[in-house]
């Protein structure tokens, strides 16, 4: 483990005392370990300017251990219930902070923090707010550990499937990868063979069977992530791997939609018309949103509250996949993908709009995350 914590100062990492019990497949002290290594946390005090002392019978937010890094004067971490569970010390009194914690005692003269006060809960990644986690790790308290950090891995901001309908299906599904030993690419390469599994079943018009195809490959796309963050996999391959099926899957779907209509005895009067509006508006908007972050240096979706719920139906996959099931239990897929060339249009004109508001709303000063707000 190497890299810096801050601008020029090195931090080491030590983990005092030791627990059996194991989170999402990772015992306490493996889990500290991918965490120093995230943050940036060298292993060898004696190399280090600073060190941080942890207990192995916490549960820590990512947030804290970065905040601990990150702090440049005595800092002592104290849980809900009084404990002190981790000091932020000179890398001089390593030993001594590190026998104190044992001990479960503190440095006297160490400014005593709230996780709050150590770590922000704005996570511009995950796009959201929420107060930092820190857990004490026994076994009564393991079911409640497991579901607040597969939450802390869940993105605020998404569509309404994912927020609303996967996460207690998807907490159980990467529970099993992880005591499995399954890793999260493993589960995007699944994906990846459902995209096209349904692909070619909704080319040759079975729409019900490529649908389910489709609907297991987003609740896989939901379970890679989360397995990620909370075995803290995380990898820059493994975004890029993912992210790039999820932004060029979508056309390629609707498109066969389109093809797979005389199967079924429908035809689409205006074809050509209608694969062209949603290809175009599927293109534009992914180019409006990417304007958006290069202009304000903000994600569309995150500036204000009304983003964010547009979002929740705005015309990507999920939401597209739901006009199309729709659709198809009527037996009018037909219609359903006309539905989603309009309703793609729709967006694509309501971002527009938003650009403009926002370049608008940029004379008064830099745009800012209504998430980003203390509450």
């Amino acid at each position: 483990m190497s890299a810096n914590a801050g601008s020029t100062q090195r931090v080491a990492g030590i983990i005092v005392g030791e627990s059996t019990l194991s989170v999402w497949g990772l015992t306490s002290q493996a889990r500290l370990g991918r965490q120093f290594e995230r943050a940036g946390v060298v292993s060898a005090p004696a190399d280090a300017d600073r060190v941080i002392v942890l207990r192995a019978d916490w549960v820590y937010d990512e947030a804290l251990v970065r905040g601990l890094a990150g702090a440049t004067d005595d800092v002592a971490l104290r849980a809900g219930n009084g404990e002190v569970v981790a000091l932020s010390v000179p890398s001089a009194r390593a030993a001594e902070a590190a026998t104190l914690l044992a001990e479960r005692r503190t440095l006297a003269d160490a400014r005593t923090v709230s996780p709050a006060q150590i770590a922000d809960g704005y996570n511009d990644k995950l796009r959201k707010r929420e107060p930092p986690y820190l857990l004490p790790l026994t076994a009564g308290s393991m079911d409640a550990i497991e579901w607040r950090t597969f939450l802390g891995a869940y993105k605020g901001v998404t569509d309404l499937v994912t927020l609303y309908v996967w996460p207690r299906p998807a907490r159980y599904v990467t529970r099993l990868c992880a005591e499995a030993g399954i890793t999260p690419n493993q589960v995007t390469l699944a994906s990846l063979a459902l995209v096209l599994v349904a692909m070619w079943l909704f080319w040759t018009g079975h729409y019900a069977l490529g649908l389910a195809a489709a609907w297991g490959m987003t609740f896989l796309d939901t379970v890679d992530g989360k397995l990620a963050r909370v075995t803290l996999q995380s990898s820059r391959f493994g975004d890029v791997f993912d992210h790039s099926i999820d932004l060029i899957h979508p056309p390629f779907w609707w498109w066969a939609w389109i093809v797979g209509l005389p199967a079924v005895g429908l035809s689409l009067t205006h074809a050509t018309l209608t694969l062209t509006a949603i290809i175009a508006g599927y293109v534009l908007q992914r180019l409006e949103e990417g304007l958006f972050i290069a202009c304000f240096g903000i994600e569309m979706h995150v500036w204000e509250r009304f983003d964010s719920r547009l979002r929740l139906i705005t015309a990507r996959r999920n939401p597209n996949l739901l006009l199309l099931t729709a659709s198809m239990l009527f037996g009018r897929p037909d219609l359903g993908i006309l539905a989603v060339a309009i309703w793609t249009v729709a967006c694509l004109v309501v971002h527009a709009v938003r650009l403009l508001q926002a370049a608008a709303a940029r004379r008064r000063g830099p745009l800012r995350s209504w998430l980003s707000a203390p509450p």
